[in-house]
């Protein structure tokens, strides 16, 4: 599965060490957007639909470091 640099940092921050925790953490936060949080919303969804056809291994195998830099 690839991920944008955005998407990955988006990760890094609402990860809880699972696939599984960080799904529920991401579904979570996106409840509280704004109308107006388009991107923000549009970004959380897609990185949502990636980790729900991920498997566990698969996530586990991801470098979910920051990388604000790029």
């Amino acid at each position: 599965m690839s991920f944008t640099n955005d998407e990955m940092n988006l990760m890094c921050i609402y990860n809880t060490g699972t696939r599984e925790g960080t799904l529920n953490a991401l579904t979570a936060m996106r409840e509280y957007l704004t109308a107006e949080e388009t991107e923000l919303r549009d970004m959380t969804d897609s990185v949502v639909e990636k980790l729900e056809k991920m498997n566990d291994a698969e996530f586990a195998a991801l470098d979910l470091y920051p990388d604000f830099d790029e």
